[in-house]
């Protein structure tokens, strides 16, 4: 197995992250708020489109189950997942990902949710 290691973002790979501090985001799936945040971060790394982060405190803890799910980014660290556990018992497999430890140049959005878009309904920022 080889070593992980942390790669810093540049100019063949850039990072950016902005912060939307009066910009709310709202992820719904299913009829429910899945997260209500009154800020979220923007993460936009190289050629893949943006993605809104929001802090894990304004997403619902009844709906998130934690999966035994992790990934791996050189840029960003290892990444943990979330299932959403609707009220109905629908479950919807690996919907979100969290970076608890993330790599220093990211470090702006550890404890922050994102989620897929297809495995969500909605996700609105303003």
């Amino acid at each position: 197995m080889s070593e992980r290691r942390i790669l810093e973002p540049g100019p063949r790979h850039p990072i950016a992250i902005e912060r939307h501090d009066s910009s709310p985001a709202r992820v719904r799936v299913g009829g429910h708020v899945v997260a209500d945040a009154p800020a979220h971060l923007s993460l936009a790394e190289a050629s893949y489109p943006a993605v809104a982060y929001v802090d894990e405190r304004y997403a619902d803890a009844a709906l998130l189950e934690r999966s035994e799910t992790t990934s791996w980014c050189p840029f960003k660290g290892e990444a943990s997942y979330y299932h959403l556990r609707l009220p109905d018992g629908r479950l919807i497999e690996d919907a979100a990902w969290v970076y608890y430890d993330p790599a220093p140049a990211v470090a702006a959005i550890k404890g922050h949710l994102a989620f897929y878009p297809a495995r969500v309904d909605a996700i609105e920022t303003s």
